[in-house]
C-alpha cells in the first residue's frame, strides 16, 4: 500500500486546505494524475499520485486543513478499478447460496425462542407487581424488533397496557428526534442567525483559506509600516488622445489592446529610478534597493485580490507590458497562476477605477514600500494656463508609501514625476 502525501509547496507554505478530491476510492490512477486541489495562502495547486495503481481510502475530506507532510489518500499498487465493489458482489453471492440452510436453522431457533420469551411475558403479566410494565405479547415482540425500551412507552389503554401500536408511535418519535440533528445541521446558518447577538437574521460563512491570508498579511501591513498617502490628479487628455490614434495600428501590429495601464507602468519604472528608496525594502536594520523592476498587478477574483507580477518591466515596450497584464490576469481569473507568479515583486499598481473608484488609499503589499493607486476617469472642470476653463477627462491618483525609509518630499515629487509623464505621454513611446 503506497501513502500519497501532501508535497512541500513552497518555502513560505506549509499547510493548505482540501478545495476539492479529483478522485474517489476504487479510481485507477497513474503516478502523476492529480489526485486533489490543495488551497494555499497564494494559490491552488495539484497534488499528484506518488504511484500507479487504485485509490483504496481516502483519509482526508473537502475542507479539512492539513499540513506538509500529512497522508491524505492511500493507493493499492496491486488493485484493479472497483476491485472492492466486485469483492462485495461475490461475497453476497456467496451468501445468498448459503443463505437458504443458515436462514432455515436461524428461524426455527428464533420461533422457539419467541415462543419461550412470549410464554415468559404471560406468566410475567399474570403475576406482575405494581412496577412491572404491562404489555401484549405481540407489543413486547415489536418492541424488540424496533429495539423500543417499554419503560418509556405511554400506553393509550385506559388499563396501562402497551399494545403494538403504541410501539410504532414511539419508534415513529424516535426516528423523528434522530432526524432532528441532521436538519439542524441544514438549518444552521438560520439558527445560528436567531442565537447571535443580532435582532434580525444574519448569515455565517466561514472564511476561505486565502481570504484569512489577505486579511491577516493587510492587517501587518499597516501594523509593521509607518504607511501614508499622498495624492495628486492627473489630465488623461493626451493620454486618450494618443491611444485613439494609435490603438488601429497597435492592435493589428502586436495582436493586444492598447491600454492605459501600460503607460502607467512604464510612467511608475521611470519614476521608480528617480527615487530609488520607493522601489526598496527593509530587511532588520538595512535598507534593500532593488536593481529590477518587477511590477506586481493587482487583480480581483472570486476569492480575493491576488498580485501576480510582470517580471522586468523596464525592458518590456508597450506591447511587452500589455500581454504581461493580459497574462497574468487571465492566470489569476482562471486559478492558474503558479507561485513563481506571485512572488518577488518591488512596486505595485493597483486600478480601483475599473470598478468606479473615485479616491481611496491602498495598502502596501509587504515588503514592498509603495503602491500606486488608479482611479476612474470623469470629466472635471481645469483651469487651463490661459485662464479659461475647460471639462477635461481627469484621474485622481495615489501613493501610499512606507514613512520609515521614504520621505514626504520624495513621496510627492515621484507622484508628480508620474503626473507629467502621463500629461506628456509621447516622451514615453519614444523611451518604450
Amino acid at each position: 500500500m503506497k501513502e500519497i502525501k501532501v508535497p512541500e509547496l513552497a518555502e513560505s507554505i506549509t499547510e493548505g486546505t482540501i478545495a476539492e478530491w479529483l478522485v474517489k476510492e476504487g479510481d485507477q490512477v497513474e503516478k502523476g494524475d492529480p489526485v486533489l486541489e490543495l488551497e494555499t495562502d497564494k494559490v491552488n495547486v495539484e497534488v499528484n499520485a506518488d504511484a500507479s495503481g487504485v485509490i483504496a481510502e481516502l483519509l482526508k475530506e473537502e475542507g479539512d486543513d492539513v499540513e506538509v507532510g500529512d497522508v491524505i489518500a492511500k493507493v493499492d499498487e496491486n488493485g484493479e478499478a472497483g476491485g472492492s465493489s466486485d469483492d462485495s458482489s461475490d461475497k453476497k453471492q456467496e451468501e445468498k447460496q448459503e443463505e437458504p440452510k443458515e436462514e432455515k436453522q436461524e428461524q426455527q431457533q428464533s420461533t422457539a425462542a419467541e415462543q419461550k420469551e412470549e410464554k415468559k411475558q404471560e406468566s410475567s403479566e399474570q403475576e406482575g407487581s405494581k412496577g412491572d410494565v404491562i404489555a401484549t405479547p405481540a407489543a413486547r415482540k415489536r418492541a424488540r424488533e424496533l429495539g423500543i425500551d417499554l419503560s418509556e412507552i405511554s400506553a393509550r389503554d385506559p388499563l396501562g397496557r402497551i399494545r403494538p401500536e403504541d410501539v410504532d408511535t414511539a419508534a415513529s418519535s424516535k426516528k423523528e428526534k434522530k432526524a432532528a440533528p441532521k436538519q439542524e445541521k441544514k438549518e444552521s446558518k438560520k439558527e445560528s442567525s436567531e442565537k447571535t447577538e443580532f435582532d434580525k437574521p444574519v448569515e455565517r460563512e466561514k472564511m476561505s483559506r486565502r481570504r484569512q491570508t489577505i486579511a491577516k498579511r493587510l492587517v501587518e501591513a499597516q501594523q509593521n509600516s509607518a504607511m501614508l498617502t499622498t495624492f495628486n490628479e492627473v489630465d488623461m487628455t493626451n493620454v486618450m488622445n494618443l491611444r485613439k490614434e494609435r490603438k488601429d495600428s497597435f492592435l493589428k501590429k502586436h495582436d493586444i489592446k492598447l491600454g492605459f495601464m501600460s503607460f502607467f507602468t512604464k510612467a511608475a519604472v521611470g519614476a521608480l529610478k528617480e527615487f530609488p528608496l520607493i522601489n526598496a525594502e527593509i530587511q532588520g536594520n538595512e535598507i534593500v534597493k532593488k536593481q529590477f523592476y518587477d511590477i506586481g498587478m493587482a487583480v480581483s477574483t472570486e476569492e480575493g485580490l491576488v498580485v501576480p507580477v510582470v517580471r522586468d518591466a523596464d525592458r518590456l515596450d508597450f506591447a511587452g507590458i500589455e500581454k504581461g497584464i493580459a497574462d497574468v490576469a487571465t492566470k489569476a481569473r482562471n486559478k492558474e497562476l503558479q507561485l513563481e507568479d506571485l512572488q518577488g515583486g518591488s512596486f505595485t499598481i493597483t486600478n480601483g477605477g475599473i470598478f468606479g473608484s473615485m479616491l481611496s488609499t491602498p495598502i502596501l503589499n509587504s515588503p514592498q514600500v509603495g503602491i500606486l493607486g488608479l482611479h476612474n476617469i470623469e470629466k472635471r472642470a481645469k483651469v487651463m494656463p490661459d485662464d479659461t476653463i475647460q471639462a477635461r477627462p481627469m484621474m485622481y491618483i495615489a501613493l501610499s508609501y512606507d514613512h520609515r525609509i521614504v520621505d514626504g518630499k520624495d513621496a510627492v515629487q515621484f507622484l508628480r514625476r508620474i503626473k507629467e509623464m502621463i500629461e506628456d505621454p509621447y516622451d514615453l513611446l519614444l523611451e518604450g
